[in-house]
């Protein structure tokens, strides 16, 4: 589609962009909200697997859609994710609890893995890589746009209405979206003499689906089982099995759903694997950051909305200018290097937080990492792209929304396991009377340990108005020790997700470290096609450009 007027690109491009702002406000929505829904619907204890089974539905979505959009064109892939986006959302907003919450939020990440995954590689599709870059970087502001406007929204929502309709205020926007791709996105030919690769997709979804369930059931708690148990083991080895037999497959297929011999180019590996650990370690900051900001500091959620406004404005603006700037130089190493390593200091800085850190202080923390995450996002999408292709454009863009999803999901898992067991650890101490923090509440007589049992456990900090009840229903007598005991809470809490913050911060470490070894090859722009548009009206291909890179 690169010989299309320019004029029409960009209609097109605006429509892809509708239809991710959509998607990314419906997620983002809920970031702040989910603390307070959860209290609604109970079972913190299975808040995780909201997250995970959105991300879970987003990676099996990634790896499908892929080669299938390759083969059949990417419109009627964005319009099905849309329409399944809708319908999840639309069913999250009747969940009567959160088993049904789950159930929908899958549906829902569902159609959110088809929408991200066909819009980056159409605009692949649309411009070649220089001039990609700049709608990479407006593409990873919707992002950014979203994350301002969705915590802003879901905090105002949970606070003064009914939090059903953080799920369905934007489904008008959906139907827009639907309309306006149908519209105006262009059809495309089958490509002929391509089958599908049934067997690999099965034995690919096998192994990620079994991996990212072994990480997402492994901890502590209700649900979950020990690292070392025959589940979890079970669970890897049948990864372990799903790889071995996805590679034999692929080796032996005609048209792979995932070419191994992608992985033989350096810049496609190492760029998927430093998308892996971006996703994994920004998740330490997008899901326990208004953990820490409601439960510890005891911000209503539209306070933790405005706290985390800044940080989501300074992305928008780095990620604009990391897409102007890969532009006009055609260079993006210093912008992932430096961009994962802006983001390492700030989730550092966040490690280094308490009950008695000022606002003001976590606010300029978090205005850090969004500069970091707005420098880095675009950068590892674009760098597969670059390297591959024109005909393995789905594929590999594919491939790096599967890494970035693992790595959230992964990343879920071994943050969730370390908060977890971090708190366990300080709540065993605090109320056997072992940690110095408080009163031996192991002592408490049995009337007052009934009513001090209501405030053991960690939901209750994540509920204001209702925290204030249950301390307004109390004997006087028994208030001051009842405030003793919720902020020595705050302390457990505190200190599990500041650790939480450090291993994440570890994470982004590795992900620079391994950013240094990604080489550098230049972007391609439509002036190095130049000469050969004035010798004919074929549509522009990057293949011809690539290739002498490879031999290079």
């Amino acid at each position: 589609m690169t010989h299309l007027t320019e004029k029409k690109k960009v209609t097109i491009m605006i429509a892809i962009m509708i239809a991710m702002f959509f998607s990314a406000i419906n997620q983002t929505i809920i970031g702040v909200a989910m603390p307070r829904i959860i209290a609604k619907l109970g079972g913190m204890d299975y808040y995780i697997w909201a997250i995970t089974i959105y991300l879970l539905t987003t990676t099996v979505a990634s790896i499908l859609v892929g080669k299938l959009s390759d083969i059949y064109g990417r419109k009627p892939f964005i319009l099905a994710g849309i329409g399944f986006f809708t319908v999840g959302a639309l069913l999250s907003g009747f969940s009567g609890n959160i088993f049904q919450l789950i159930a929908f939020r899958g549906i829902t990440g569902f159609g959110a893995g088809i929408i991200m995954s066909t819009a980056f590689i159409a605009v692949g599709d649309l411009y070649l890589p220089r001039e990609q870059a700049k709608w990479t970087g407006l593409m990873s502001g919707v992002f950014g746009i979203s994350s301002v406007l969705g915590p802003l929204m879901g905090g105002y929502i949970v606070d003064h209405l009914d939090w059903h309709w953080v799920f369905w205020v934007f489904l008008p926007l959906g139907i827009v979206a639907f309309a306006i791709i149908a519209i105006l996105f262009p059809k495309v030919p089958r490509r002929e003499g391509e089958k599908i690769d049934y067997v690999g997709s099965v034995f690919l979804t096998v192994t990620v689906v079994s991996l990212l369930l072994a990480f997402s059931f492994a901890g502590e708690g209700p649900g979950k089982y020990a690292w070392t148990s025959w589940e979890i083991l079970g669970l890897f080895g049948l990864t372990l099995l799903g790889l071995a037999a996805f590679i034999v497959t692929e080796s032996k297929v005609k048209s792979p759903v995932l070419p191994l011999s992608l992985f033989k180019n350096d810049i496609v590996t190492l760029s998927n694997i430093c998308g892996f650990l971006l996703g994994a370690g920004m998740l330490g900051v997008m899901i326990y950051a208004p953990f820490f900001i409601q439960g510890v500091k005891g911000i209503s959620p539209s306070g933790s909305g405005y706290m985390m406004m800044p940080m989501s404005i300074v992305m928008v603006f780095a990620t604009a200018f990391a897409g102007q700037f890969m532009t006009k130089t055609g260079k993006y190493k210093g912008m992932a290097v430096g961009g994962l390593a802006t983001t390492a200091v700030g989730i550092m800085l966040l490690h280094l937080i308490s009950i008695g850190t000022p606002i003001y202080l976590m606010i300029a923390f978090l205005c850090i990492i969004g500069a970091g995450l707005g420098a880095s996002m675009p950068v590892f999408s674009l760098t597969v792209q670059n390297a591959v292709p024109l005909r393995d454009l789905g594929v590999a863009s594919a491939s790096a929304q599967l890494f970035r999803n693992l790595g959230n999901t992964i990343g879920i898992g071994v943050l969730g396991t370390v908060m977890s067991s971090r708190m366990a650890t300080r709540m065993t101490d605090m109320f056997s009377g072992g940690s110095g923090d408080g009163g031996d509440y192991s002592q408490l007589p049995p009337e007052q340990t009934e009513q001090f049992a209501k405030l053991m456990n960690p939901e209750i900090l994540l509920d204001q108005p209702k925290l204030d009840q249950m301390l307004g229903q109390m004997p006087a007598e028994v208030v001051p020790y009842a405030r003793d005991m919720v902020d020595n809470l705050r302390v457990v809490f505190s200190d599990a997700l500041t650790t939480t913050f450090l291993v994440a911060a570890i994470i982004m470490i590795v992900a620079v470290v391994i950013a240094l070894f990604i080489r550098t090859i230049p972007l391609v722009s439509a002036a190095d096609q130049a000469p050969k548009e004035k010798q004919t009206d074929a549509p522009v291909s990057k293949e011809e450009h690539v290739k002498p890179v490879y031999e290079g």
